[in-house]
C-alpha cells in the first residue's frame, strides 16, 4: 500500500467517466498490469468445460468474448448454443462449493504494499459495464483484489452473463475475488424484477433447472466482509442484535428441546459474533422471527436521523443514523495490527441507486456513483453504486 491510504480501497463509480474513485474523491492510479485484450467482432467458439475442471485466464477471456459477442448478435433463446447447460452446471457447482465453505463475514487481508482493493457496487445485469470496469481497473491479480457487493441480477438484460462471469473469476482466483450477497440474490426479487424471466427466455425448457441452480448458488454467497481489519462491507449495511432467552423446558422425554423467544427490548446494534452465527442459507431472508440479521444486512439503509428504527419504506431491515455508524466503528474497533499502513475506518455499502436517492431527503444523490453519507469521528459511511444505466428496464406490476 502507498502512504496515501485512501487510494488502496477503491469504490467503483456508476459514472463511466469516473469509473474508479477513492473515498476521498481522488482518482486511483493502477499499476501497469496486463489489460484485457480487445473483444472480437466475429463469432467465437462455444464454451466447453476444461477436462481437468481447472479454469485459466485464457478460458475466462474466451468467456468474456463469448458473452460480449452473444449479447450483441444472438437472440436470448440461442444463448445455450454458446454456453451449453453442462458448462453452466459445472461452473455453478464448482463455484457453489467454494462459496458455501466461506464464512458469513469474510476476513480479507491485503498481501503487500503494492496491492489495491476494488469495491464494486450494484451491477444489475449490466454486462458491458462490467467488461469495461475490468478493462479499466485491470483484471483481478495477486496485487489487485475485487470485492463485489451484491445485486448482480435483475433490471438489466444480462444478469445471467454478469453472474456467471463473476463466478468464473471466483473459481479462477478464489482468494482475490470475493462475491457478497445482495438483496436481489433472492427468490422474491428475481421472480419479481426480471431475472427468472431472463433465465427462462435464454434456456427454454431447461430454464427452470438453471434458475434453481442459481438460487442455490445465491444461498451460498457470504453476507459481509472486513477488508484489512478496517473496512466493513455489506450490501445494505448494519444489523440488529437478536437477544434471546430460553423458555421453559418442554415436559416429556420426546421433546427435551429448550425453545428460544426473542426479547422485547429496544433495537440495538448487533455484534460481529452474531453476524458470524446467522443462518444465511435462505432463499428469502425473513422479515420476522429469530433469523433477522441476513435481512438487515441485505436491506437496511442509512438515515440522517439518529438511532435505529424499522425500515418501513422497504418493509424489511433497518434505518440507522450517524450515531449508529459511530457506535459500530468505535465499538467493534476494527484493528489494523497485521497491515502495513493505517487505513481509515470505513463502512462501504451499496443497495441504493439514483432512483432510491431521489426519495431520500438529506442524503446525497448518485450522480458520481458514490456518496459519503456519514462522516463521523471514527470514520465514514460510503454508498457505492456501479450500474451506470440503471434501471435498464422497469418491471410492470
Amino acid at each position: 500500500m502507498s502512504s496515501d491510504d485512501s487510494n488502496n480501497i477503491s469504490p467503483i463509480s456508476r459514472d463511466a467517466d469516473a469509473v474508479a474513485c477513492s473515498p476521498s474523491s481522488t482518482a486511483v492510479t493502477y499499476s501497469d498490469n496486463p489489460s484485457p485484450s480487445s473483444l472480437p467482432t466475429v463469432a467465437p467458439d462455444p464454451l466447453s468445460w476444461p477436462p481437468d475442471g481447472k479454469l485459466c485466464l485464457e478460458w475466462i477471456q474466451h468467456l468474456m468474448s463469448v458473452f460480449e459477442w452473444s449479447s450483441r448478435n444472438l437472440a436470448p433463446s440461442a444463448f445455450p448454443s454458446v454456453f451449453p447447460v453442462p458448462v453452466f452446471d459445472a461452473l455453478v457447482l464448482t463455484a457453489s462449493k467454494i462459496l458455501h465453505k466461506e464464512p458469513n463475514c469474510l476476513q480479507i487481508n491485503i498481501p503487500d504494499s503494492d496491492s489495491t482493493v476494488v469495491v464494486v457496487g450494484d451491477l444489475h445485469g449490466q454486462l458491458h459495464d462490467l467488461l469495461f470496469l475490468l478493462q479499466d481497473a485491470g483484471f483481478p491479480a495477486q496485487n489487485r483484489i475485487f470485492v463485489f457487493n451484491g445485486d448482480y441480477v435483475d433490471r438489466g438484460a444480462w444478469g445471467l452473463e454478469t453472474f456467471l462471469l463473476l463466478l468464473a473469476w471466483k473459481v479462477f482466483m478464489p482468494h482475490r475475488v470475493f462475491l457478497l450477497r445482495g438483496n436481489h440474490e433472492s427468490k422474491y426479487c428475481t421472480s419479481t424484477y426480471g431475472f427468472e424471466k431472463e433465465v427462462l427466455a435464454k434456456y427454454g425448457d431447461k430454464g427452470k433447472h438453471v434458475y434453481r441452480k442459481c438460487l442455490g448458488c445465491f444461498e451460498g454467497l457470504p453476507l459481509a466482509s472486513i477488508i484489512a481489519e478496517r473496512v466493513y462491507t455489506a450490501h445494505g449495511g448494519l444489523f440488529r442484535s437478536i437477544s434471546v432467552t430460553p423458555s421453559k423446558r418442554s415436559k416429556g422425554k420426546k421433546n427435551r428441546r429448550i425453545n428460544l423467544i426473542p426479547e422485547a427490548n429496544a433495537l440495538c446494534l448487533g455484534s460481529l459474533e452474531e453476524l458470524s452465527k446467522a443462518r444465511r442459507s435462505v432463499l428469502d431472508p425473513p422479515w420476522e422471527g429469530l433469523n433477522l440479521i441476513p435481512g438487515d444486512v441485505l436491506w437496511s439503509d442509512p438515515s440522517m436521523k439518529p438511532g435505529l428504527s424499522p425500515n418501513k419504506e422497504r418493509g424489511i431491515g433497518l434505518l440507522w443514523g450517524p450515531d449508529c455508524t459511530e457506535e459500530f466503528l468505535k465499538k467493534f474497533k476494527l484493528k489494523c495490527g497485521c497491515c502495513l499502513v493505517q487505513l481509515p475506518q470505513l463502512i462501504i455499502r451499496s443497495h441504493e441507486g439514483p432512483d432510491a436517492r431521489e426519495k431520500r431527503p438529506g442524503l446525497g444523490g448518485m450522480d458520481e456513483g458514490y456518496t459519503i453519507d456519514h462522516d463521523v469521528e471514527s470514520g465514514k459511511l460510503i454508498t457505492v453504486f456501479s450500474a451506470p444505466d440503471y434501471p435498464q428496464f422497469q418491471v410492470s406490476s
